[in-house]
């Protein structure tokens, strides 16, 4: 079966990395693209490396434009994606993916404090990876399956929690005291944090940013782990934007309790990961880089105990379009569907993207 797609937003950065999913999918039929200042203009005119889909033109964000598609993404920014969503709640049978926040947190509050305004609600979370009952190891995928409304992720709140999650579930470490400071891409932190970068520090610089629990994904890192842990969980959470173009490496650390060694957080891991396609433990004494992961749906993790500490040490790297983004969203998409969760997602690094 074929599936005729929308991508609302489809200029930025999270859209072009959908176009290039899109156009690697057999079951995916790109019909229409939206945007809004580069309305009437081709594609190639922004994302030169969208052959597939060189001459197809932006058209106005509007009802009538996206109506009458199976699927759906928003590549759009907080808040527009609700009042998007809005136009298409009527239509039942459209799967529609939202790659921005608005519809991550289940607590209105955590919405109100973190981003203002009025919450749109929730919908179903598109991590298939993340467990939510750390007594089953029970996991988001099954809810994930025939559900028509989907939350990707943040990207930064994927490197922690997959980074983090299985340790929780184990119950291994205390939940007072988690730490993750994250080096992050210029693509993943935004385009203002972006400009003010490279405004006032020249290329290969690096600066932390929205520093202090400030930062927007700070909520949804805890609703992830709060679930894999079965109690509240806090994070202190700092991401360090970097100059390179994608990617994120997160390091986070928690102090372990008493008797827990290497071989049994090893032993925790791979109880939870060893069946995960996208999730790779490193050998004993590796660790992961941002390059591993380039174009590639993958989060590769590396272990190691700080005895000096005793802490925890989880390295967790993802490209932050992908596995973080769009690639997220297409493996979603794929288990809603009914269809295989890889399809679509083996011949996607940079190196072969193109057609």
């Amino acid at each position: 079966m074929t599936y005729r797609v929308a991508i609302a937003g489809a200029s930025g950065n999270v859209g072009g990395e959908l176009l290039r999913l899109v156009a690697k999918h057999p079951e995916l039929t790109l019909a229409t693209v939206t945007a809004s200042s580069m309305v009437g203009q081709k594609v190639s005119a922004v994302h030169p490396d969208a052959l597939d889909y060189a001459d197809l033109t932006f058209v106005d964000n509007t009802p009538e434009n996206l109506a009458d598609h199976d699927v759906v993404f928003l590549a759009l920014p907080h808040s527009k994606s609700a009042e998007v969503a809005a136009w298409l709640a009527d239509d039942a049978h459209v799967l529609v993916l939202d790659c921005g926040a608005d519809f991550r947190l289940e607590s209105e509050a955590d919405w109100q404090k973190f981003y203002g305004g009025q919450h749109a609600g929730t919908w179903t979370y598109g991590m298939p990876e993340l467990i939510i009952d750390p007594a089953t190891g029970h996991k988001q995928r099954d809810l994930l399956r025939s559900t028509k409304r989907i939350a990707v992720p943040g990207c930064n709140v994927t490197a922690i929690t997959l980074g983090l999650a299985p340790a929780l579930a184990q119950d291994l470490v205390e939940v007072d005291d988690i730490v993750s400071v994250l080096t992050v891409g210029t693509s993943g932190a935004g385009r203002g944090a972006t400009e003010k970068l490279f405004a006032i520090e020249p290329t290969g610089s690096a600066n932390a940013y929205q520093v202090g629990g400030i930062h927007r994904h700070t909520p949804e890192i805890e609703q992830n782990l709060s679930k894999a842990a079965g109690q509240r969980i806090q994070v202190s959470f700092t991401p360090v934007l970097a100059s390179l173009e994608r990617g994120i490496l997160a390091v986070n650390t928690a102090r372990l309790k008493p008797n827990v060694d290497l071989e049994g957080v090893l032993a925790a891991y791979r109880l939870h990961y060893s069946s995960e396609r996208y999730i790779q433990i490193s050998d004993t004494g590796s660790f992961p880089s941002t390059a591993d992961t380039i174009g590639a749906n993958n989060a590769l993790i590396g272990l190691a105990i700080d005895n000096h500490a005793n802490r925890l040490i989880a390295v967790c790297a993802i490209d932050n379009l992908v596995k973080g983004t769009a690639g997220a969203a297409i493996q979603s998409m794929n288990i809603a569907l009914g269809i295989a969760e890889d399809t679509g997602l083996g011949n996607i690094s940079l190196s072969t993207s193109k057609s």
